[in-house]
């Protein structure tokens, strides 16, 4: 009896010894994957095992991360061909249709009939449209190619919007959409004027094209100043906030003029102002909101 309880004492010593040394490798195991996640090194696991199981799986977790590290190399250079591809072709556009608009104004002033005039302006708007379609891809691809220089100061926001909405009063009475600008005190931020004009500007296009009856435009302050643009969206849209402002998305099934950038580019310049951009859709209205760092100093 004695012999039986020594061995077995000697083989409960030897499991609780061996499964120390099982939790200690598993620890290493953790200990490198955080330090991957962390200092994003692309260090591969190495241990040094006396369990198969436990050797396979560090094969098998290595095995994982490097699929992983090919995929995501793959789509750094898919991204950067994109990227390429969407400068050459906003560079391509644009020498035709330079050219399309000089006949056009050269058709224009020859004597024409009422049909062909007609015809002419159907055409010249077409053109024009492609235009501002070419101009927008050209405007996305400056933005993702360029090293942002931003010339950051105090700005008042809410006197930056109020200016951007007064001059947008021609386009958006063409379009038949009110706008009603809710009053609040000045809010200021600290951003670049050129880049947070272009998102205001880029959220009004917005509203236009997609909007149906009154645009109401917020301006308020939490932890960031937060603009918000909210309207009612035009029946046969079927958005997905989700994918708002991804790349080339639009929830027009006809797509009409739309690129899909526009919010797109909201997004990219947001974040390079060190802010951020979410929506929302509740009852068939739309919020878009941007968020900006805040300015409270006075000087």
């Amino acid at each position: 009896m004695a012999i039986a309880a020594g061995f077995l004492s000697i083989l409960v010593i030897g499991l609780i010894l061996y499964f120390i040394f099982i939790l200690r490798q598993l620890r290493s195991i953790n200990r490198q994957l955080s330090k991957r996640l962390s200092e994003q090194t692309r260090q591969p696991i190495s241990l040094q095992l006396v369990s198969k199981e436990l050797n396979d799986l560090a094969i098998h977790i290595n095995q994982c991360l490097q699929a992983e590290e090919t995929l995501r190399l793959k789509g750094i250079r898919e991204e950067k061909s994109l990227k390429e591809m969407i400068t050459n072709i906003s560079h391509d556009l644009r020498t035709p249709l330079t050219a399309i608009k000089g006949y056009h104004q050269l058709l224009a002033q020859t004597e024409l009939s009422d049909d062909q005039q007609k015809k002419l302006e159907i055409a010249q708007k077409h053109a024009n449209e492609l235009g501002l379609l070419v101009e927008r891809f050209f405007e996305y691809s400056y933005l993702v190619n360029a090293e942002p220089a931003l010339d950051r100061k105090r700005i008042n926001l809410t006197n930056l919007v109020a200016e951007c909405l007064a001059a947008s009063v021609p386009v958006l009475e063409e379009h038949k959409l009110a706008v009603q600008l809710e009053e609040s005190p000045p809010i200021y931020v600290l951003a670049d004027q050129e880049r947070i004009t272009r998102i205001i500007h880029n959220l009004i296009r917005n509203a236009i094209q997609h909007s149906a009856g009154t645009l109401h435009v917020s301006l308020y302050e939490a932890d960031q100043a937060i603009l918000s643009f909210r309207n009612s969206i035009r029946s046969g849209y079927n958005i997905d906030v989700k994918r708002l402002f991804d790349r080339f998305y639009t929830g027009d099934q006809a797509r009409s003029s739309s690129t899909g950038l526009g919010l797109s580019i909201v997004k990219l310049l947001a974040e390079q102002l060190g802010g951020s951009t979410d929506a929302a859709l509740q009852d068939g209205c739309l919020e878009i909101r941007v968020h900006f760092p805040l300015c409270r100093n006075e000087h």
